[in-house]
């Protein structure tokens, strides 16, 4: 649960919650809300990385190394800010109706060495705590793989309890977020076989720490 919604649970007044409304516009890009908006939504989430680890998987670590790699840098307190904003994302992992959450993992994504070893290190041991979550899976794409419909970029598919959906991926609808259920279908072919051709849940448990035991 976020700042506002928490604060929001204590029946303040209408001016306290204009208020403190603000304070969450402040803190947060409108982008990363809206993002965080759907999340919640979201009964099931399939993602699919192939340059970086997904943002609800990173550690406070990684995540600050990662986002300290911009060009043109961030300043100190849009770091804090970007910092905050992914972490409070990932409050959805630790509720207890959460959403069913499917990630496949492009092999790079797990020994980019971001932030440093110690960093790795600490994030690899993250990515085997997360993946053992009930409504979990994680999954790694090896690149041996030369063949799949990943190559064009990421993949976000996002599911609602109504039966409505969203989408979005790096080459295809100029990027932008896609609710069309045409669209749709596309995204979750792609991520299907991307699904089927990637190490099972099991095989990527394995990997992880194979890769672990290995720096």
């Amino acid at each position: 649960m976020g700042l506002v919604q928490i604060l929001l649970s204590l029946r303040l007044d209408g001016k306290e919650e204009v208020a403190l409304h603000r304070l969450e516009k402040a803190r947060y890009p409108k982008k990363v809300r809206e993002l965080a908006q759907l999340e919640e939504r979201a009964v099931e989430l399939q993602l699919y990385g192939n340059h970086n680890l997904h943002g609800l998987l990173q550690t406070p670590e990684y995540a600050r190394a990662l986002l300290g790699t911009r060009r043109p840098k961030l300043s100190a307190g849009e770091m804090e800010r970007a910092l905050a904003a992914r972490m409070a994302r990932q409050s959805i992992l630790e509720k207890e109706s959460g959403p069913e959450l499917s990630f496949v993992q492009e092999q790079v994504t797990l020994e980019r060495p971001v932030g440093g070893k110690m960093v790795l290190s600490r994030q690899l041991e993250h990515l085997l705590e997360v993946a053992r979550l009930p409504n979990v899976e994680l999954q790694v794409m090896p690149t041996a793989r030369a063949e799949h419909p990943g190559t064009g970029g990421r993949i976000q598919v996002l599911k609602f309890a109504d039966g409505t959906g969203a989408g979005r991926t790096d080459d295809e609808f100029g990027g932008r977020p896609v609710s069309d259920p045409r669209q749709l279908r596309i995204l979750e072919l792609r991520y299907g076989i991307i699904r089927a051709q990637a190490l099972s849940p099991g095989e990527s448990l394995d990997f992880i720490e194979q890769a672990l035991g290995e720096l």
